[in-house]
């Protein structure tokens, strides 16, 4: 019998993030196979300990899932697939973050940590990787 040898394609914060990118590769018509989601979304707050959540591919799926994954943008874009822009130096590195800058953020982010419940009320803000600046 052979043995199935199995590679690491990748390892992530939660497992919503990890079962998005499973769910592109298994469209491509690779197997893929995950680690420690169980346990992570039992406590959250064990991802940087272990890990995070662990994607594994079988060893000869390994390239070519390399290229599919290489092929996702990691940054923001527009309604149209477009990378978005930054306004101040034109970068197109931009990231979607979340802010707490006003007291009605920061009493629901209060609240939401208070009952153990995701924040119902947040900002968001795009940020350039380039240049910092928050729009």
């Amino acid at each position: 019998m052979e043995e199935i040898i199995f590679k690491k394609i990748g390892e992530y914060q939660y497992s919503s993030e990890a079962f998005i990118y499973k769910a592109k590769l298994e469209s491509e018509e690779i197997e893929v196979f995950v680690r420690d989601n169980h346990t992570i979304d039992s406590d959250p707050f064990l991802s940087n300990a272990i890990g995070g959540v662990k994607l594994f591919v079988r060893e000869y799926d390994y390239e070519k899932a390399m290229v599919i994954l290489s092929e996702i943008s990691k940054f923001s874009v527009d309604d149209k697939g477009e990378l978005i822009k930054c306004p101040k130096c034109g970068a197109e590195k931009i990231q979607l973050l979340t802010t707490i800058k006003d007291f009605k953020s920061f009493i629901s982010f209060l609240f939401s940590f208070l009952i153990i419940a995701l924040p119902f009320y947040n900002r968001y803000k795009y940020k350039c990787e380039k240049c910092n600046f928050e729009f």
